[in-house]
């Protein structure tokens, strides 16, 4: 198989947000900064970044001193991959909001993206050592992720072990781990990880592509078909699904 087991997965973001504001919705008007900051979202939502990038703009503008828009402007410009502008937004919404903890997700995102390998990390791990972090188990996905592309296994398991500990529904980091036991010449020691991990998340189609991939490697032909099976019949025409139905071609 040629499947390539490391830096293949991005980096995650942590949700945006929506701004609350204390003025009904009713009471919105085209061009006000909630308004534009709700147009961005949907920019985002319908991928669309350079719409999306120029309604935050606007937003911001108009409310300068607003850490979720800034969160926004950060995001499109992730899009668009201006990471040293999304760098910029990020720490903005920091400044803001010292307590916006899940951007720290964001920043170090931008700052990997940007080649500030070491500053990434760093985000990555003040993110998950506040208490306050709502999605410590992205900050350690993305720690894990990080581990994997320098190749550095053994620290990307635990990163990738700690996330699942915090979040045993996170698909990324069953295949991170997976990979991670790959690159030490462990992979039948991913196949147990993977299978509680359907027991989680039942009918994922990722999760179905890796096991079946790692019981193909293991010898166990007939689970490992079935599995890739599986994963087309879920997601015929999505990546994982296209990706199934080519290793299955191995088996006529």
């Amino acid at each position: 198989m040629n499947r390539s087991w490391t830096g293949n997965r991005p980096l995650a973001l942590a949700a945006l947000v929506v701004w609350a504001v204390a003025a009904p919705a009713a009471a919105q008007t085209a061009g006000d900064p909630e308004s534009e900051f709700n147009a961005g979202l949907m920019h985002l939502r319908e991928n669309r970044p350079a719409m999306a990038l120029d309604a935050f703009k606007k937003a911001a503008s108009k409310d300068p001193k607003n850490p979720y828009i800034q969160k926004g402007l950060g995001v499109a410009c992730l899009r668009l991959n201006k990471f040293d502008d999304a760098v910029s937004a990020f720490r903005k919404a920091l400044v803001i909001n010292p307590y916006y903890v899940d951007v720290r997700n964001d920043l170090g995102t931008a700052l990997m993206l940007s080649g500030k390998r070491a500053e990434g990390k760093k985000e990555f791990l003040t993110a998950f050592n506040d208490p306050t972090n709502p999605t410590p188990d992205l900050s350690a996905r993305n720690l894990g992720q990080a581990y994997l592309e320098e190749k550095n296994f053994p620290e990307a398991a635990n990163w990738f072990r700690s996330s699942l500990g915090r979040n045993k529904a996170l698909v990324a980091a069953y295949s991170g781990l997976a990979d991670s036991l790959v690159g030490q010449g462990r992979p039948e020691e991913a196949i147990p990880p993977l299978e509680a991990g359907l027991k989680e998340v039942p009918g994922n189609a990722e999760l179905l592509l890796t096991l079946g991939d790692l019981l193909y490697r293991a010898g166990r032909l007939s689970e490992a078909k079935g599995k890739l099976e599986e994963a087309v019949r879920l997601d015929p025409v999505g990546p994982a699904g296209k990706r199934a139905g080519d290793l299955l071609k191995q088996f006529k």
